[in-house]
C-alpha cells in the first residue's frame, strides 16, 4: 500500500495546499500555466511543501509530455536518453515542449547539468527542477541564467490542519475509519512545515491505535512516532531537525553530540557537500576571531568532501566538527554585521566623508575629496585616529570582542588605540 502522503497527492491547482503567494489568483506564475507560456523553472524550498506535486500538476494542466528524473540514481546517460526521446516527443519546431522534472537537481554534478543546457537553451524540454539547497551554490551559472527561480515556503498551520482534514474525508482507506482529531499540536511540531512528514507521522498513529473509535491526542502521538522515529531519519525527512542539533552541539562546545548527529546525517544519506557548507558558516558566525583558524580549517574540510567524496569525507567532516566543537565561541563578527545592516536599512545612503573619498581627478582634489586623510603607515604604530564612519555615525560601536580567547587580545589592541573613542 502507498503511503498516506502519496494517496493524497493532488492532481489539479484547485486541490493543491499552501503556496498561495506562487500560484494564488493573478500569480505570475498561475498566468504562465494558464496561457501555456511556462518557462524554466526551479522550485527551491524545503521538503515536504509540494515541489514535485506541483511539476506534475502544471505538466498535466498543459497536456504536455511529462519526463521525470531524481538526481539520486540518474547519470548523464539518462539524462540524454530523456532529452533525446523528449525531442522526438517534442521537436525544435512543436509548440509543446516536453516537461523534464527533475528532483533533487542540487545533487546533479557540473557535468550532469552541462548536459542539461543545450536542451534548455533550445527549448528541447521546459526543464523543471527540485531542490532543498541554495540554487545560487548548487546549480552552474549558465544553466541557472536560463531557469526562473521560484521559492516554496513551509506550509502554514492551517495549511497542515486541512491536509488532516483532507485525509480524513477523502482517504481511501481513513475515510472509512471513524476518526476523531482532538489534538493537533504535536503533529504540526512533528511536521516542522513539512507536509510529508505530517501525514506519513498521522498514518502511523491512526494505524496504532486500536479499537473501532480513533481519537487523536497529543499523547498518543509522542507514544508511537517515538516509537518510529527512526523510519524519518532513514527516509532524510528530518533533514532540517537533524541538521540544526548537529549545529547547535558544536556551538554548544559539545564534540559527542556534534559526531553522533554526523553519523545520522552519513547514515541517511546526506550530502557531505551541504554538511561542510554548514560548517564553514557556522566557523565564522559562532567562532569568528575567537579562533580564526576554525575558519581555515572549515574551509579546508568543504574543499576536500568535494574532492574525496563518501566514505572518506566522515573522517574530514569529524575532525572539523569536534575541532570547532572544542573551539572558543564567539558571535561578535556575526552580531556586528546584523547591526550595521539594521543601522545602514535606518538611515539609508549616508554621504561618504570628504577625507575617505577617493580622488583619481584634479577636479575631485579640488573638491576636498582625500583632503585631511591621515596615512596610517605614516605614524607611530601604524595607527593615527580618524573617522572611517559618515559623520552621523561618528562613533558608533559595531564590532564589540568578547572578552574570551584571542578575542580578549583584539579587544585591548583596540583600547589601546582608540582609548576612549569607543567604549569596549
Amino acid at each position: 500500500m502507498e503511503p498516506l502522503a502519496e494517496r493524497l497527492r493532488p492532481t489539479s491547482l484547485e486541490d493543491y495546499i499552501g503556496q498561495e503567494h506562487i500560484i494564488g489568483t493573478d500569480t505570475a506564475l498561475r498566468k504562465a500555466i494558464e496561457q501555456n507560456l511556462l518557462p524554466s523553472i526551479i522550485f527551491w524550498g524545503p521538503p515536504g511543501v509540494g515541489k514535485t506535486t506541483l511539476a506534475h500538476i502544471i505538466s498535466q494542466n498543459l497536456k504536455r509530455p511529462f519526463y521525470s528524473l531524481s538526481a539520486i540514481n540518474s547519470g548523464v546517460k539518462d539524462v540524454r536518453d530523456v532529452i533525446e526521446k523528449a525531442s522526438q516527443d517534442g521537436g525544435f519546431f512543436k509548440q509543446e515542449k516536453p516537461v523534464l522534472f527533475i528532483d533533487e537537481i542540487h545533487r546533479f554534478s557540473k557535468s550532469q547539468q552541462d548536459s542539461l543546457l543545450n536542451a534548455v537553451e533550445k527549448g528541447i524540454v521546459t526543464l523543471i527542477g527540485a531542490t532543498t539547497e541554495n540554487p545560487s551554490f548548487e546549480v552552474i551559472p549558465a544553466l541557472l541564467s536560463r531557469c526562473q527561480v521560484i521559492v516554496l515556503k513551509h506550509l502554514t498551520k492551517d495549511n497542515l490542519i486541512q491536509l488532516l482534514k483532507n485525509a480524513i474525508q477523502h482517504d481511501v482507506y481513513l475515510k472509512n475509519k471513524n476518526i476523531t482529531l482532538k489534538e493537533t499540536e504535536a503533529l504540526l511540531r512533528i511536521s516542522g512545515g513539512d507536509g510529508r512528514k505530517l501525514l506519513n507521522a498521522f498514518e502511523i498513529v491512526v494505524n496504532a491505535i486500536q479499537g473501532n473509535d480513533i481519537v487523536v491526542t497529543d499523547d498518543e502521538v509522542k507514544k508511537y512516532i517515538q516509537q518510529n522515529l527512526a523510519l524519518y531519519d532513514k527516509t532524510g525527512e528530518q533533514h532540517y531537525d537533524i541538521i540544526s542539533a548537529f549545529i547547535k552541539s558544536i556551538r554548544g562546545s559539545d564534540p559527542n553530540g556534534a559526531v553522533y548527529w554526523l553519523a545520522r546525517m552519513i547514515a541517511g544519506g546526506e550530502d557531505p557537500s551541504f554538511i561542510a557548507r554548514r560548517l564553514l558558516i557556522l566557523a565564522s558566525e559562532d567562532i569568528g576571531n575567537a579562533n580564526p583558524t576554525a575558519l581555515v580549517i572549515a574551509n579546508n574540510c568543504f574543499q576536500a568532501v568535494n574532492v574525496i567524496g563518501f566514505p572518506e569525507s566522515r573522517i574530514i567532516l569529524s575532525q572539523t566538527a569536534t575541532y570547532l566543537a572544542c573551539s572558543p565561541k564567539s558571535n561578535s563578527s556575526y552580531m556586528a554585521i546584523n547591526k550595521a545592516q539594521e543601522v545602514v536599512a535606518q538611515t539609508g545612503d549616508l554621504s561618504v566623508p570628504l577625507h575617505l573619498r577617493n580622488a583619481p581627478t584634479k577636479l575631485m582634489k579640488e573638491l576636498g575629496y582625500g583632503n585631511e586623510y591621515k596615512y596610517a603607515h605614516d605614524f607611530e604604530h601604524h595607527f593615527v585616529q580618524q573617522e572611517f564612519l559618515p559623520n552621523e555615525l561618528s562613533g558608533t560601536t559595531f564590532y564589540q570582542p568578547s572578552e574570551y580567547s584571542r578575542e580578549k587580545d583584539l579587544k585591548e589592541f583596540l583600547k589601546q588605540r582608540w582609548k576612549d573613542k569607543y567604549n569596549y
